[in-house]
């Protein structure tokens, strides 16, 4: 779940963009920035409405892959960003998304990675589940009754310095038009968007995601890394927070230019603090 922001001061328009024309036909991030790991990393908010801190944290580590020349790879934890962010929202129950990256930019946020994968200070505590998909692989998130973790500020490895742990973002910027949302991406990474979902998305398994449903879920926030045109359908390449078992292994399209289920209305990005 995500909340439409409440306030637009901490928010400014991004720099000129550049010239529009060289802007491609394709473009997928996880083949411009090939030793990026996380860009191609598909994380799991389990049975928790974190969507809006768990797609940020991937667009945050993208972008501190791309922006130290793929030397860096850290994953910057969505753990301590739905844990810890009160101004955000409320954890679980849905946040901001905005205001996750303004959290970035004023406190930082702490490295971590997935459920028990040690990537970090603060691994994701909240176990994978099956979101929407009749396999049996992993327990069904309906079935998990979880809470918002509590804000520790402290790593997991006691080895590890917390302080020493953070990573920081820079100012936060919206882009609400289609070229400036792919120039963004081009060239700083991938940004981070919302749809409103409806019921037939839990049902995605390829091609462009174009809605029928009329029955509304809520709102979803998701990472933006790519574009193309598919049957002459022109589609946003995005990355999801189901695990590799819902989607095209965690991915999909949706149609592109017309703003469909809102997914051009609220993109947002920092750049890293290196």
């Amino acid at each position: 779940a995500w909340h439409l922001p409440t306030s637009s001061r901490y928010y400014r328009p991004p720099n000129n963009i550049a010239n529009t024309e060289l802007i491609p036909r394709y473009f997928d991030a996880r083949i411009a920035w090939p030793e990026c790991d996380s860009i191609k990393q598909i994380r799991d908010q389990s049975h928790c409405g974190s969507c809006w801190a768990t797609s940020a944290a991937a667009v945050m580590s993208d972008r501190i892959c791309i922006h130290s020349k793929q030397k860096l790879q850290l994953y910057v934890s969505s753990e301590d960003l739905t844990s810890c962010c009160w101004q955000c929202g409320n954890g679980c129950l849905g946040g901001e998304i905005p205001r996750a990256f303004v959290y970035w930019q004023k406190f930082g946020i702490v490295t971590g990675g997935l459920y028990n994968s040690s990537q970090g200070c603060k691994d994701y505590t909240l176990p994978p589940c099956e979101h929407h998909v009749r396999l049996s692989t992993r327990p069904h998130c309906e079935n998990l009754a979880l809470k918002t973790p509590k804000c520790v500020r402290k790593c997991q490895d006691p080895a590890r310095n917390y302080n020493d742990s953070l990573t920081f973002g820079q100012d936060v910027y919206q882009f609400t038009k289609e070229k400036e949302i792919q120039m963004e991406i081009m060239e700083n990474g991938p940004v981070e968007g919302a749809i409103d979902v409806y019921d037939d998305f839990f049902i995605y398994k390829s091609g462009v995601y174009t809605r029928i449903s009329n029955h509304y879920i809520g709102g979803h926030a998701v990472k933006i890394l790519g574009w193309g045109v598919e049957n002459n359908i022109p589609y946003w390449l995005c990355a999801n927070t189901w695990n590799t078992d819902w989607g095209d292994g965690g991915f999909f399209k949706i149609l592109r230019g017309v703003n469909h289920c809102g997914i051009e209305s609220q993109v947002f990005a920092s750049l890293p603090r290196l």
